[in-house]
């Protein structure tokens, strides 16, 4: 019985990865090409027009690696194990996403230089917010391997950060419930952090623990915001707890003073109603616009990163290119390395949704297989509903990550 199990698993790996060597490739596994093509140059002045580029800081922007450079970075075990082939393959994806061979000798640097390749394309200027990502831990504050899909040390994405920083700055992330949270977020202040990140249920973090109270006055007092992901996580699933990922639950710390960016601006999957005396499931992004109308003011704002993702509904962004009042609260980020995977924007889809102009569908197609920051930058300048396009304040994202000086 064991080996039949075991032939099975290995049938379902090699079945899946047979698959990308055929049509599943152009959805799964984008082109990587160097260099930006002159015919594409006025797509990407489209896109930049109007904008100015010292304010444009990519708010939502992920750093991957394996630990094979001695960055610390890891990856859960079962991403490289063949009886877990979904696993495997969402490792492929998200590394071929972010055009790292297979082959290559080191997984961390090669991640790094695509990606400082790809803003090279951008105007000087331009920054992109680097994600750390702490591990997931268990209710005593113990770092939990098995429930940690990756990890990124803070100390990474502050290096990174700290060698071009011209083009990045960089994300803390401090599971709350580690004995010595707080001294690790001292540390992140001192350390030039411009934000904090969180994914609840992945994490394992109840944002309504009294544990966090400290916490939440220390962020409170140096007016470094939170970026909390609210909604279902598909591409990191850890811990696995859902529950956690209410948007609702982002008013205990709002309550405290902490500003709060909600993360896709909650726009995927269900959420318990809990304001309701019955609570039922609604839609997670219906929790999100409740809470932008509830006065928070600046100090809740959401992050628009894969809002025209397939798997999200037409009515998100529709609302969210029509609600002007929400405009200077609404921020550009592209989740990298996301945007390099096509079968995760189809770009027909959003011209049959009345969103994009099909005119526009084949040179954004070009525009990802060289550049797919460019593209998710180009894609999102061009989206409108009914004459509503998103306003460049969207864009002008850095004033919401400058902390005070001496704060």
């Amino acid at each position: 019985m064991l080996y039949r199990r075991h032939l099975l698993c290995c049938g379902a790996a090699a079945g899946l990865f047979t698959a990308l060597s055929g049509p599943a490739r152009a959805g799964l596994l984008t082109p990587c090409r160097d260099g930006l093509p002159e015919a594409l140059r006025p797509l990407v002045e489209r896109a930049l027009a109007g904008l100015d580029a010292t304010q444009l800081w990519d708010v939502h922007t992920h750093l991957l690696g394996t630990g094979d450079s001695g960055s610390g970075c890891t990856v859960n075990a079962q991403l490289g194990q063949w009886w877990h082939p979904v696993e495997m393959l969402r490792k492929r994806v998200i590394l071929g996403a972010a055009c790292v061979p297979p082959n290559a000798p080191s997984v961390d640097r090669a991640y790094v230089q695509r990606l400082r390749a790809l803003a090279d394309d951008f105007p000087a200027g331009a920054r992109w917010m680097l994600f750390a990502f702490d591990q997931a831990c268990d209710d005593a504050g113990r770092a939990h391997a098995a429930h940690t899909t990756f990890h990124v040390p803070d100390a990474y994405a502050a290096r990174i950060a700290t060698e071009t920083p011209q083009r990045f700055a960089w994300v803390a992330s401090v599971h709350p419930y580690r004995p010595d949270a707080l001294a690790r977020l001292d540390a992140a202040l001192a350390g030039g952090a411009v934000a904090l990140k969180w994914l609840p249920s992945s994490m394992n973090i109840d944002l309504r623990d009294a544990r966090l109270r400290p916490f939440y006055d220390r962020l409170a007092a140096a007016r470094l915001p939170v970026i909390v992901h609210c909604g279902e996580e598909r591409a990191v699933p850890g811990a696995g707890r859902d529950l956690l990922g209410n948007p609702l639950l982002v008013r205990a710390a709002l309550e405290r003073g902490v500003r709060v960016v909600v993360a896709h601006c909650a726009s995927l999957g269900k959420a318990l109603d809990l304001d309701r005396v019955r609570p039922r499931e609604v839609p997670a992004f219906s929790l999100f616009a409740r809470l932008m109308d509830e006065g928070w003011g600046a100090h809740l704002t959401g992050d628009i990163s894969v809002v025209l993702q397939t798997n999200r509904r037409p009515e998100v962004a529709r609302t969210l290119l029509t609600r002007e009042d929400w405009q200077t609260r609404l921020m550009h980020g592209s989740d990298y390395p996301l945007p390099g995977i096509p079968a995760a924007v189809r770009l027909p889809a959003l011209v049959r949704a009345g969103l994009l102009d099909a005119a526009d569908v084949t040179p954004l197609q070009a525009l990802r297989e060289h550049n797919p920051l460019l593209f998710d930058l180009a894609l999102k300048r061009l989206a409108r509903w009914r004459g509503a396009r998103l306003s460049a304040a969207v864009f002008a994202t850095r004033p919401h990550f400058q902390r005070p000086t001496g704060a």
